[in-house]
Protein backbone atom coordinates (compact mmCIF):
# COMPACT_ATOMS: atom_id res chain seq x y z
CA UNK A 1 0.00 0.00 0.00
CA UNK A 2 1.60 3.22 -1.12
CA UNK A 3 1.33 6.13 1.35
CA UNK A 4 0.00 9.44 0.82
CA UNK A 5 1.83 12.64 1.33
CA UNK A 6 1.47 16.61 0.68
CA UNK A 7 4.10 15.42 -2.40
CA UNK A 8 2.55 12.95 -3.86
CA UNK A 9 0.00 15.37 -5.35
CA UNK A 10 0.38 15.54 -9.49
CA UNK A 11 0.82 19.30 -9.27
CA UNK A 12 4.16 18.26 -7.37
CA UNK A 13 6.32 17.18 -9.23
CA UNK A 14 10.21 16.49 -8.90
CA UNK A 15 9.91 17.18 -4.99
CA UNK A 16 10.64 13.57 -4.09
CA UNK A 17 14.16 14.87 -2.68
CA UNK A 18 11.52 16.49 -0.24
CA UNK A 19 10.06 13.32 0.64
CA UNK A 20 12.87 11.61 1.11
CA UNK A 21 14.60 14.67 3.66
CA UNK A 22 11.16 14.33 5.79
CA UNK A 23 11.44 11.14 5.88
CA UNK A 24 15.08 10.71 7.49
CA UNK A 25 14.31 13.62 9.73
CA UNK A 26 11.20 12.12 11.31
CA UNK A 27 13.37 8.68 11.75
CA UNK A 28 16.54 10.87 13.41
CA UNK A 29 14.00 13.00 15.53
CA UNK A 30 13.21 9.77 17.74
CA UNK A 31 16.11 9.80 20.35
CA UNK A 32 17.17 12.36 22.48
CA UNK A 33 20.74 11.84 23.71
CA UNK A 34 22.58 14.21 23.27
CA UNK A 35 20.91 17.52 23.78
CA UNK A 36 21.63 20.12 21.49
CA UNK A 37 21.09 23.91 20.51
CA UNK A 38 20.28 25.16 17.53
CA UNK A 39 21.10 28.94 17.36
CA UNK A 40 21.60 31.78 14.95
CA UNK A 41 24.78 33.71 15.73
CA UNK A 42 24.14 36.15 12.81
CA UNK A 43 22.25 36.99 9.60
CA UNK A 44 23.67 34.24 7.62
CA UNK A 45 25.61 31.85 10.36
CA UNK A 46 23.79 29.36 12.62
CA UNK A 47 25.37 26.86 15.56
CA UNK A 48 24.94 23.95 16.56
CA UNK A 49 26.13 23.03 19.80
CA UNK A 50 25.47 19.19 21.21
CA UNK A 51 25.98 18.39 24.95
CA UNK A 52 29.13 16.11 24.99
CA UNK A 53 30.55 15.79 28.60
CA UNK A 54 33.03 13.51 28.72
CA UNK A 55 34.14 12.88 25.01
CA UNK A 56 37.54 13.74 23.81
CA UNK A 57 38.10 15.28 20.29
CA UNK A 58 39.41 11.88 19.00
CA UNK A 59 36.11 10.04 20.47
CA UNK A 60 33.95 12.63 18.47
CA UNK A 61 33.65 12.54 13.80
CA UNK A 62 31.30 15.05 12.04
CA UNK A 63 30.87 14.19 8.82
CA UNK A 64 28.58 15.60 5.80
CA UNK A 65 27.40 13.67 3.33
CA UNK A 66 24.29 14.57 0.58
CA UNK A 67 22.73 17.75 2.88
CA UNK A 68 23.03 15.13 5.87
CA UNK A 69 25.18 16.26 8.89
CA UNK A 70 26.02 13.21 11.03
CA UNK A 71 27.94 13.65 14.32
CA UNK A 72 28.77 10.69 16.20
CA UNK A 73 30.60 9.40 19.40
CA UNK A 74 32.03 6.90 20.41
CA UNK A 75 33.88 6.60 24.19
CA UNK A 76 36.65 3.91 24.58
CA UNK A 77 35.71 1.52 27.56
CA UNK A 78 39.16 1.63 30.29
CA UNK A 79 39.44 -1.94 31.33
CA UNK A 80 41.57 -0.57 34.16
CA UNK A 81 38.38 1.08 35.99
CA UNK A 82 37.09 -0.19 38.57
CA UNK A 83 33.69 1.04 39.64
CA UNK A 84 32.01 1.00 43.07
CA UNK A 85 29.04 3.10 41.26
CA UNK A 86 28.65 3.84 37.54
CA UNK A 87 26.33 6.02 37.15
CA UNK A 88 27.86 8.13 33.96
CA UNK A 89 27.44 5.40 30.87
CA UNK A 90 29.96 5.51 28.02
CA UNK A 91 27.79 5.47 25.48
CA UNK A 92 28.11 5.58 22.39
CA UNK A 93 25.36 8.01 19.69
CA UNK A 94 24.65 9.31 16.48
CA UNK A 95 23.01 12.53 16.24
CA UNK A 96 22.01 13.59 12.61
CA UNK A 97 20.94 16.91 10.68
CA UNK A 98 19.26 17.75 7.59
CA UNK A 99 20.72 20.64 5.96
CA UNK A 100 18.89 22.89 3.90
CA UNK A 101 20.55 23.29 -0.02
CA UNK A 102 23.37 25.67 0.19
CA UNK A 103 24.22 25.33 3.97
CA UNK A 104 28.10 24.84 4.28
CA UNK A 105 29.63 23.86 7.57
CA UNK A 106 32.73 26.21 8.10
CA UNK A 107 34.06 24.51 11.10
CA UNK A 108 33.75 22.73 14.44
CA UNK A 109 35.72 23.19 17.98
CA UNK A 110 35.14 21.34 21.05
CA UNK A 111 34.82 23.86 24.29
CA UNK A 112 34.49 22.50 27.79
CA UNK A 113 32.15 19.42 26.67
CA UNK A 114 30.33 21.39 23.79
CA UNK A 115 30.61 20.21 20.59
CA UNK A 116 29.72 23.44 18.35
CA UNK A 117 29.56 23.09 14.77
CA UNK A 118 29.17 26.33 12.19
CA UNK A 119 27.26 26.69 9.64
CA UNK A 120 26.88 29.49 7.13
CA UNK A 121 24.13 30.07 5.32
CA UNK A 122 24.78 32.16 2.06
CA UNK A 123 22.25 34.53 0.92
CA UNK A 124 19.89 33.56 -1.91
CA UNK A 125 20.50 34.46 -5.29
CA UNK A 126 17.62 35.44 -7.47
CA UNK A 127 16.38 32.45 -9.79
CA UNK A 128 13.77 34.53 -12.16
CA UNK A 129 14.17 34.06 -15.62
CA UNK A 130 12.19 35.17 -18.66
CA UNK A 131 11.33 31.94 -20.89
CA UNK A 132 10.96 33.37 -24.70
CA UNK A 133 7.56 31.80 -26.51
CA UNK A 134 8.34 30.72 -30.02
CA UNK A 135 5.66 31.64 -32.43
CA UNK A 136 4.92 29.69 -35.66
CA UNK A 137 3.85 31.55 -38.81
CA UNK A 138 0.43 31.68 -37.97
CA UNK A 139 0.33 33.59 -35.06
CA UNK A 140 -0.22 30.52 -32.77
CA UNK A 141 2.13 28.88 -29.98
CA UNK A 142 3.28 25.55 -31.27
CA UNK A 143 2.19 22.51 -29.40
CA UNK A 144 4.39 21.83 -26.34
CA UNK A 145 5.93 25.54 -26.21
CA UNK A 146 6.68 27.29 -23.24
CA UNK A 147 4.71 30.61 -22.02
CA UNK A 148 6.47 34.05 -20.63
CA UNK A 149 5.75 37.40 -20.54
CA UNK A 150 7.73 38.33 -23.10
CA UNK A 151 8.21 37.34 -26.83
CA UNK A 152 10.59 36.37 -29.08
CA UNK A 153 11.46 38.10 -31.36
CA UNK A 154 11.34 36.95 -35.10
CA UNK A 155 14.64 36.89 -37.08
Amino acid sequence: MSRLTGFSSPLMLGFDHFERALDRVSKLSAEGYPPYNIEQVADDALRITLAVAGFKGDELAVELENNQLTIRGRQVEDAQRVYLHRGIAARQFVRSFVLAEGIEVTGASLDAGLLHVDLRRPPPQSRARTIAIKVSSDGCAPLGGTISAQRAKDP
